[in-house]
C-alpha cells in the first residue's frame, strides 16, 4: 500500500519534478549550415535523458519567426533547425525546453524600439563587450512584458515544447542599475531617487531599489510563467540562478516563484574549491526543498580564462557531476556549439548517465537524513561593510564575505559531519526542529524577527554556535547598541570591533569538552578580528581568555605586551535541552585565511558539544577528506561519499583521482525498518553489514572518486 502511495503521489507530480537527467546543446548563429540533428539527438539519447535543452530564440532565432525584430539566425535559410531538432527530440520520448535568452538584441530592435534597451547616464545604450553589434535590454521595460512572451506565445503554437528557460536571467548576482526611461519612472515613483550603481546596503535609495528590484523579477517570472502555459499547463518556466554561496538577489524570494530551480553553476576556475558545486546544491535545496533543482555542467573549460570549444578534464567534470547528483540536484550536462572538434567531453557524460539511468530510483531522494544545521547568511553574505572607503568590504574583497562561511564548511567537512543548509528567511519552527544543533557563521546582518526565531529555536531546545558580529547589525548593516542575541550569547559588546589583526592568541584558561586535543600548549591561535566582551550572564567558568595582538616582526620585538586577560575569547554555556557557544572572534574566517588546523579542531570540537551525547544519526570514519550527504530514498537510504582527497582540491582543475581507503560507516534507520542489502552503487557490489536495532554498520573497501551506497 506505501508503495502505491508514492506511485500516486509520483504521478500527481509535475514532469520535471520526476526527471533526473538533463543536457543541453548550445546553438551558435552558425549552426544551421551544418548541424547534424540525427547525430545529435543519437548523443543525448545515449545519456538516457529525461529532458533537453535546445536554442528557441531570443537573441537568435533557430526557426522561421514572424516576431518583428526577433533575429532569425543569417544562416537559417529556408531550415527550421529547432523545428528539426524538436520533432526528433520527441521522437525519442525526451521532453523538450527551449533555450532563450531576453538579456540582449540587435541594433535594428534598437533603431525601432529604443523602450526595449538599457541606457548610460548619458542615454547611450549599453553594447556587449565582446558581441558589440549586439544592445542589453531591460527587464523594466516592454521587452521583456510584450517581446518575450510573444515569442514564447508564437513557439508554443509551432512546436510540442514542455518548458522555457532564459539563459543569464534573473540570476543571483549584483543588481543592474539603468537609465531608460522605464528606470526612470521606477525611481521617482518607488525609490525616491537613483540608486548607487553598486551594491550599497547603507545607501536608503538601495535598499528601496532592492525591494523595487526584486518585485520586479518575481513579476516577470509569474508572467513568463502564465504565458509559456496558456497552451500546455504542465508547462514551465525556468529562471537562470546559481551562484553558489556568493548571492545578492534574495535566493529565498526566488525560491518561492520557481517551480524549477535552475542552478547555471557550470564549474570552477583559480582558486575555487572543488566543493563550490556541493554548496550550490545546499543553498538551492535550503530554499526549494523537495521541488525541481537542476545544477548545469559545463563540458567545456570554462576556467579563467575560459576556452568553449575544447573539453574540461574529465575527472573534473566527473566530480562535478557527482556534487550535482550527491547533494540532491539533478545534473545538466552541457556542450555550446553543434560541430565540435573537440569530443573527449562524449565519453564522459555518456558513462556517468548511464550510471545514473542504472541506479536511477536510489537517486528519488524523500527527506535528507542529517541533524546539523548551518545558517546559510545571505544577507551578510551580499551586504557586508566595514567602512565607506575603497576598501570597505571586510577584508578588503566582497567575495571574502562569504570566507565566515567557507571556514565553517571546511571544518565540518574534515570533522565528517552530516549537515544542511537552511536559508536565514526560512527559520521557522518546523525547518529547525528537525535538527539538533544551528551553526552559525557570522550572520552579522540579521533582522529582529530572524533573532526572534533563533531564539525561539534554543528555549525549544536546540543547541546553538555563532560567532563574531552575529546580529550586531539590522538586516541592512545598521549597527546595533548590542547583539540582538546578547541574551543567548551570555555577553555584550563593549566597544568597536578589534582588527583584522594577526598574531594574537587564545589562553586555555581551564579545561573543557570543546578543548579535546590541546595537551602541551596553553596557547591557541586567536582570530585576525574579535568583538570586546562584557559577560552578562553566570554560566560556565571561561575556558578560553584573549591575549591581545602583539607584533611578530622583527624577532627581538616578539613578547606578549599582556600575556593574559580576563576577556572571553569564547563562552560556553550549558542549558540542559540546549548548549550555547559563542566566539568573540572571526575564527572560522581565520581558520579558512590560515589553515591553521587548530582552529578546525576547535570548531569541530565545538560541534560535538553542541550535540551533547545523542548520537549521531550517520557516521563515516576514515582516512581522507570527503564530503558526505545522507538521504532517505523511496526505495530505501543512500550514503553519498565525495572523494575530495586531492592536490587540486582548492585549485581546478582535477587531473585524476587517488582512492582513499577503508571507510566505516554507521546508518541509522527508521525504527523497525529491516535492511535487506547494502550495495556499493559505483563498485557495483554487496556489502557486508550487520543490524543492531536502528543502526545498520558496513564498511566500504574503498572510494576512488565517489561512492554511493545503497541500503534497501
Amino acid at each position: 500500500a506505501a508503495v502505491g502511495s508514492r506511485n500516486a503521489a509520483a504521478a500527481e507530480r509535475p514532469w520535471y519534478a520526476t526527471m533526473r537527467r538533463c543536457g543541453q546543446l548550445n546553438l551558435n548563429e552558425r549552426d544551421p549550415l551544418t548541424l547534424d540533428v540525427a547525430g545529435w539527438i543519437d548523443y543525448w539519447s545515449s545519456l538516457k535523458l529525461d529532458a533537453l535543452l535546445l536554442n528557441g530564440g531570443g537573441i537568435v532565432a533557430f526557426y522561421p519567426t514572424d516576431v518583428h525584430y526577433h533575429h532569425r539566425s543569417e544562416f537559417l535559410g529556408s531550415r527550421d533547425l529547432f523545428g528539426e531538432l524538436a520533432a526528433a527530440t520527441k521522437s525519442r520520448n525526451m521532453r523538450l525546453v527551449a533555450r532563450m535568452d531576453c538579456n540582449y538584441a540587435y541594433g535594428d530592435a534598437l533603431n525601432a524600439r529604443p523602450e526595449w534597451f538599457e541606457r548610460n547616464r548619458d542615454g547611450s545604450p549599453r553594447p556587449h563587450n565582446e558581441s558589440t553589434w549586439l544592445y542589453k535590454t531591460c527587464m523594466f521595460g516592454p521587452y521583456f512584458t510584450d517581446q518575450m512572451p510573444a515569442i514564447y506565445r508564437e513557439l508554443n503554437a509551432r512546436y510540442p515544447i514542455d518548458g522555457f528557460f532564459t539563459n543569464g536571467w534573473p540570476s543571483t548576482g549584483d543588481l543592474a542599475v539603468c537609465h531608460c526611461q522605464s528606470c526612470q519612472k521606477v525611481y521617482r515613483e518607488q525609490v525616491g531617487g537613483v540608486p548607487p550603481d553598486r551594491t550599497d546596503a547603507t545607501s536608503p535609495l538601495y535598499r528601496k531599489y532592492y525591494d523595487a528590484y526584486l518585485k520586479r523579477v518575481l513579476d516577470v517570472w509569474r508572467r513568463w510563467q502564465a504565458s509559456v502555459t496558456e497552451a500546455r499547463p504542465e508547462s514551465v518556466y525556468v529562471g537562470n540562478l546559481g551562484g553558489g554561496i556568493r548571492t545578492v538577489k534574495n535566493v529565498k524570494r526566488l525560491g518561492e516563484v520557481a517551480r524549477w530551480f535552475n542552478a547555471d553553476h557550470q564549474g570552477r576556475g583559480g582558486d575555487t574549491v572543488i566543493w563550490d558545486c556541493a554548496q550550490q546544491g545546499r543553498v538551492a535545496r535550503a530554499v526549494m526543498e523537495d521541488r525541481a533543482i537542476t545544477n548545469v555542467t559545463g563540458a567545456y573549460s570554462n576556467s579563467r580564462p575560459t576556452w568553449r570549444h575544447v573539453a574540461k578534464a574529465p575527472a573534473e567534470t566527473t566530480m562535478w557531476m557527482a556534487q550535482t547528483a550527491a547533494s540532491g540536484m539533478v545534473p545538466w550536462f552541457h556542450w555550446l556549439g553543434g560541430a565540435p572538434e573537440d569530443t573527449r567531453w562524449k565519453e564522459v557524460g555518456r558513462d556517468f548517465f548511464a550510471w545514473l539511468a542504472a541506479n536511477e530510483p536510489h537517486f528519488r531522494n524523500t527527506r535528507s537524513v542529517a541533524d546539523v544545521a548551518v545558517l546559510y547568511p545571505q544577507r551578510t553574505i551580499a551586504f557586508y561593510r566595514s567602512g565607506s572607503g575603497p576598501r570597505d568590504w571586510r577584508g578588503a574583497e566582497r567575495a571574502q564575505t562569504a570566507e565566515y562561511l567557507q571556514g565553517l564548511y571546511y571544518a565540518l567537512l574534515e570533522g565528517r559531519f552530516f549537515f544542511d543548509f537552511v536559508h536565514e528567511d526560512d527559520l521557522r519552527t518546523e525547518t529547525l526542529s528537525r535538527y539538533r544543533a544551528l551553526l552559525i557563521p557570522n550572520a552579522a546582518y540579521l533582522s529582529d524577527q530572524h533573532c526572534r526565531q533563533i531564539r525561539d529555536y534554543v528555549s525549544g531546545g536546540g543547541s546553538l554556535l555563532a560567532t563574531f558580529e552575529t546580529s550586531l547589525y539590522s538586516e541592512w548593516g545598521d549597527r546595533r547598541s548590542d547583539f540582538a542575541l546578547a541574551d543567548l550569547f551570555g555577553a555584550s559588546a563593549d566597544g568597536d570591533t578589534i582588527g583584522p589583526l594577526g598574531n594574537s592568541y587564545m589562553r586555555i584558561e581551564r579545561r573543557h569538552a570543546t578543548l579535546t586535543g590541546f595537551d602541551g600548549t596553553a596557547l591557541l591561535p586567536g582570530p585576525e578580528s574579535r568583538v570586546p566582551l562584557r559577560e552578562t550572564a553566570a554560566g560556565d567558568a571561561v575556558s578560553l581568555t584573549v591575549v591581545p595582538y602583539y607584533p611578530a616582526f622583527p624577532p627581538e620585538m616578539v613578547f606578549p605586551r599582556t600575556p593574559r586577560t580576563n576577556q572571553p575569547a569564547a563562552l560556553f554555556h550549558d542549558r540542559g535541552r540546549s548548549r550555547v557557544a559563542y566566539f568573540a572572534g572571526d575564527v572560522e574566517r581565520t581558520f579558512w585565511r590560515s589553515g591553521n588546523p587548530d582552529l578546525g579542531l576547535l570548531l569541530q570540537n565545538t560541534v560535538r558539544w553542541l550535540r551533547g551525547d545523542t548520537r549521531p544519526l550517520v557516521s563515516l570514519d576514515g582516512d581522507g577528506i570527503v564530503e558526505t550527504f545522507a538521504w532517505e530514498t523511496e526505495p530505501g537510504y543512500a550514503l553519498h561519499i565525495l572523494n575530495y582527497t586531492n592536490p587540486n582540491m582548492t585549485r581546478g582543475f582535477i587531473r585524476r583521482f587517488y582512492a582513499i581507503g577503508a571507510q566505516k560507516a554507521a546508518f541509522t534507520v527508521s525504527r523497525g525498518r529491516r535492511i535487506a542489502a547494502v550495495r556499493a552503487l559505483r563498485a557495483a557490489r554487496a556489502l557486508p553489514f550487520s543490524q543492531d536495532g536502528d543502526l545498520v554498520r558496513f564498511e566500504v573497501p574503498s572510494v576512488t572518486d565517489y561512492e554511493v551506497i545503497a541500503l534497501t
